[in-house]
């Protein structure tokens, strides 16, 4: 599976067809077990489908339903992967005691995030306002990447990091606290040896650091060792190196999104950019994979995205999918890496138009099939199935005999060894791909398999994947008042518009640029300045199609469409 890539469906499904042993790190923030309406968020159908399957039954039917999904989240972990699961407290001990230790052992339990979303607020009640969130951390083995986060740093004078580092350091002037290098207690509680600098120096408990770990950082700083009067070594930590305190599992300093804040895109359970930021850092490095399965609002992949990472966004929801999309487009530019958008039905006409071999490797990929990157000394044939059955992929209608023919010399040139097993044992040898075919190429098909025992399959587009037309838009805008517009937008669609977004600021060399990423209704009131402006609307429908129109305006002048 190609990364980067969102993906539009049951993540239960697209996870069993992934490789085993291939993701860095999973964050999930699955529907909460709180049986409330609200989290149909969305509205549209594939995500009322997925809350009517979770509720199906009480808390065991939700912890079956979760759990089914994290034993594949286990399994297409790598072995130095982790998860972060996010819940709140209708049913973080069941998925703790039920799903995670049971999945991953709980001796690979690395922590229990508090994350305090908001301040208490509730007054005259009995019972404790719930203003926190649970973020469970497990490892899949022992061997982990963990990164050490640290809280925002404070004044040096505010904080009394001058007190903290009450030694200045002679030969450089720099200021320092000392920290002990002997453990305070060792079950062994066997003697080490050290050489500290040409000392040899015995540790009752042992050693925080191994021989090789004193001569290297004594090699990259020779001040680093602090002797104290009696003799015992200890390594200096300086002032300004200083990034804080280190995180422990408590998180109060970042806040759940406002309805002021500059992130929000509508979406309720929408997470912080910078809580994800903290949680990638911590367990990934550049290049790793991160999968987010209930990538809701994006906020996971938009970071993930930032900090180099490569990921995988699965959501069963139109809308949640077409946002995330929306948003990696308002940040893309031509320095960004590309991502595959990849939806149950696909746009007819760009099917037909883009370029070949971006259509050829696409088909080929969504056929099962493995295409040819060189388009070398490849016989004309486009691609292959994971057993070698060779594929040629035409992106035409009405497909001729002539092809059979040539492909049928191409199958037998490219491996004759294999083209004799596959005629002995009755099975294909060889795919076409096309939107069409004519009747002389059905016909040569027919005659090869009935008179030579030789199978060759016919395969149409609309076979493999669904395609269909985009919305059409229009867009109207309406002058109330001065400089005061209203702007209404109308779609046509075979399976129904799903929301609309907006660009007030569209610029055709950008693309579509969202500064309104879902509007159910299409109808928007705006103030403009004196000036021209260009704006866009872009509808979704419900199968993940869209359409779009503009229009140009001239402010105190007539309108320009």
């Amino acid at each position: 599976m190609s990364v980067n890539r969102l993906i539009l469906g049951d993540n239960i499904n697209i996870m069993k067809t992934m490789e085993s042993e291939t993701i860095d790190l999973i964050y999930l923030d699955p529907p909460f077990f709180s049986n409330r309406n609200y989290e149909v968020i969305w509205g549209d159908d594939g995500e009322v489908r997925s809350f009517q399957d979770r509720w199906a039954g009480g808390v065991e039917h939700y912890i079956a339903w979760l759990k089914e999904r994290v034993i594949e989240m286990h399994r297409i972990l790598k072995s130095t992967g982790s998860i972060f699961l996010h819940c709140d407290w209708h049913a973080d001990a069941y998925i703790r005691c039920d799903i995670l230790d049971k999945i991953f052992g709980d001796n690979n339990f690395r922590g229990q995030i508090i994350w305090k979303r908001y301040a208490a607020h509730s007054l005259g009640t009995k019972n404790m306002d719930m203003i926190s969130d649970s973020i469970y951390f497990y490892s899949k083995s022992n061997t982990f990447t963990y990164n050490v986060q640290y809280g925002k740093k404070q004044d040096m004078k505010a904080d009394g990091i001058t007190e903290r580092f009450p030694r200045i350091e002679p030969e450089t002037g720099r200021r320092f606290q000392d920290v002990a290098l002997e453990q305070s207690s060792n079950k062994s509680s066997k003697d080490e040896k050290r050489i500290i600098q040409g000392k040899e120096v015995v540790a009752k408990m042992g050693w925080r650091w191994t021989q090789e770990t004193f001569d290297q950082r004594i090699k990259e700083n020779p001040y680093i060792i602090y002797w104290t009067k009696t003799g015992r070594p200890r390594f200096k930590v300086y002032a300004d190196e200083y990034e804080g305190l280190p995180m422990g599992n408590v998180w109060d300093d970042i806040p759940a999104i406002n309805t002021m804040a500059k992130e929000r895109i509508g979406y309720p359970t929408q997470k912080p950019e910078a809580l994800l930021h903290r949680i990638i850092e911590c367990a990934s490095n550049e290049g790793d994979l991160v999968l987010d399965p209930f990538v809701g609002g994006g906020t996971t992949i938009i970071v993930a995205d930032k900090l180099n990472r490569k990921w995988i966004g699965i959501d069963q929801s139109v809308a949640a999918i077409k946002v995330s999309d929306l948003r990696l487009k308002n940040r893309h530019d031509l320095y960004s890496q590309p991502y595959d958008l990849q939806l149950r039905t696909y746009d007819y006409d760009l099917l037909r138009n883009q370029n070949a071999f971006a259509f050829e490797k696409f088909i080929i990929e969504q056929f099962g099939g493995i295409p040819n990157l060189k388009q070398r000394n490849d016989f004309g044939l486009d691609g292959r199935m994971p057993d070698n059955t060779p594929i040629q992929v035409k992106r035409s209608d009405n497909i001729g005999r002539n092809v059979i023919d040539n492909f049928f010399a191409a199958v037998q040139r490219s491996d004759k060894k294999l083209f004799e097993k596959k005629k002995a044992d009755g099975k294909t040898v060889g795919y076409i791909i096309a939107f069409s075919f004519g009747k002389g190429a059905i016909e040569e098909v027919a005659r090869l398999k009935n008179k030579e025992h030789i199978i060759i399959e016919l395969k149409k587009v609309n076979d493999i994947v669904t395609y269909g037309k985009p919305p059409k838009v229009t867009l109207t805008a309406n002058e109330l008042e001065q400089y005061k517009y209203a702007f209404e937008a109308t779609a046509e669609s075979e399976t129904g518009i799903e929301f609309y977004s907006w660009d007030f600021n569209h610029k055709p060399e950008d693309g579509f640029k969202a500064d309104i990423y879902l509007d159910k209704e299409g109808k928007q009131v705006r103030k403009l300045i004196p000036g021209e402006h260009q704006i866009a609307i872009e509808a979704v429908d419900k199968s993940g199609l869209d359409g779009t129109d503009k229009i140009k305006l001239k402010v105190n002048g007539r309108k320009e469409i």
